[in-house]
């Protein structure tokens, strides 16, 4: 308990500093991508759509500099199991304006990449070390791998086609599977097979034989035991991971009638779930089963979980509520950089730092969320354990300063 106060005050202490970075002087972040930490962001393919945050924020926000890798999401696996683009407009047609690019240049007309694809392609000319990997898969087009990999035959065909669709354009590094979730249920009418769990192993062996030695291969891996237990080879799938991004949010949410945390970092007092999760308890779940802690990078939410119609009592944690609160893009949702406006709006921010969470609430309406302080003391648990660095879903969700990326760049360093 005493490591925890200390990581607490520790956390104070880093946000203070970074707040003090100066951007465009020399700092933690002017040459990331010779680090040991793993710092890795998603970038959200749709984004580009209603939120309107483009490939150019990453570079005008600070983030770009900040990260070792971004993982584009998402490409799709079909029903035939191929990889395909999920929206070919958004990542490679739709012709991008010298205002929204990367480098200020419009795209020509008739020229072969558009996209966010191009774009990517710029930002890596600014930032050479910088990584990015096309996510496969995701809660919404993972019906189709366990069809995909489910004979030597069609794991040679899948991971071809991977290497045909993405990795030839030279935008990509490698990939980052997000199979949600081999062996046990994720989104309704997903296909799922025992063998999954070998044959999840079998893939990765098979990216490996295909891509060259320089790319860069990863996976999104669950908090849940249960899952880790009915889709994971922990002994042998880092054989071929580089690194494996574990969920560290999503513990709790709309979906249950009483206020929780969905990502503290340690379990907190009170907690009316038993057992329940948090980020350190997911890390030891895959170190207890043979994961190498420097191949573990723990998830970071840039987004909250909200109830509202709630009991004014306990700062409204752990109590009921009525139902989801209202949210820009969906009900129980949002990003941080609308959350932390809240305090300005009645919203008090309440933190339990001995359990490393923090939520608003102004009497009727809760949200569980990460900010600044919660977000270094992570990195510092991440860093003073010996763990492999910090990944966030997703970039759009920070503020026009990258404050929270920056954050995990001056812990990470």
């Amino acid at each position: 308990m005493g490591r925890r106060s200390v990581l607490a005050g520790l956390a104070v202490s880093l946000t203070l500093a970074s707040l003090a970075v100066v951007p465009g002087t020399a700092s933690a972040h002017s040459a990331p991508h010779q680090d040991q930490y793993k710092r890795v962001g998603y970038f959200i393919q749709w984004g580009i759509y209603g939120r309107q945050y483009y490939v150019k924020n990453l570079e005008t926000s600070g983030q770009a500099k900040s990260l070792t890798h971004i993982n584009y999401a998402f490409g799709n696996v079909d029903a035939t199991g191929k990889c395909v683009s999920a929206d070919p407009w958004a990542d490679y047609q739709r012709p991008v304006s010298a205002e929204e690019s990367v480098d200020g240049v419009a795209d020509a007309p008739g020229q072969t990449l558009n996209g966010n694809f191009n774009q990517l392609r710029k930002l890596k000319l600014k930032h050479p070390g910088l990584k990015v990997l096309l996510s496969l898969g995701g809660w919404t087009l993972s019906a189709n791998f366990s069809d995909a990999v489910l004979t030597d035959a069609s794991r040679k065909a899948l991971v071809k086609s991977c290497i045909d669709t993405f990795y030839s354009t030279g935008v990509f590094d490698g990939f980052d599977l997000d199979w949600e979730w081999p062996g046990s249920e994720g989104n309704p009418g997903n296909v799922i097979r025992p063998e999954d769990k070998q044959n999840f192993t079998l893939l990765l062996a098979e990216f490996r034989r295909q891509l060259p030695k320089k790319a860069t291969l990863t996976a999104f891996l669950p908090a849940s035991p249960a899952k880790i237990d009915a889709g994971f080879e922990v002994d042998k799938i880092f054989k071929y991971l580089d690194f494996g991004t574990v969920q560290g949010y999503d513990f709790h949410g709309t979906w249950e009638p009483t206020t929780n945390q969905q990502s503290a970092l340690f379990i907190p007092r009170g907690a009316p779930t038993t057992p329940d999760f948090s980020g350190a308890t997911t890390l030891k779940a895959w170190t207890d089963r043979g994961a190498p802690k420097k191949s573990l990078v723990l998830g970071i939410p840039y987004y909250g979980q909200g109830w509202t119609g709630v009991t004014n009592a306990n700062d409204g944690l752990f109590q009921p509520a009525s139902g989801p609160a209202p949210g820009t893009w969906a009900a129980g949702n949002e990003d941080y950089k609308v959350l932390a406006t809240l305090p300005q709006q009645g919203y008090t921010v309440h933190r339990d730092l001995r359990a490393g969470h923090a939520w608003l609430f102004n009497g009727t309406t809760f949200w569980t969320f990460d900010d600044q302080i919660t977000v270094a003391q992570k990195s510092l648990y991440v860093r003073l354990s010996g763990y492999g660095g910090a990944m966030v879903w997703s970039l759009d969700g920070d503020d026009a300063n990258g404050t929270l990326t920056k954050t995990i760049a001056t812990a990470l360093r």
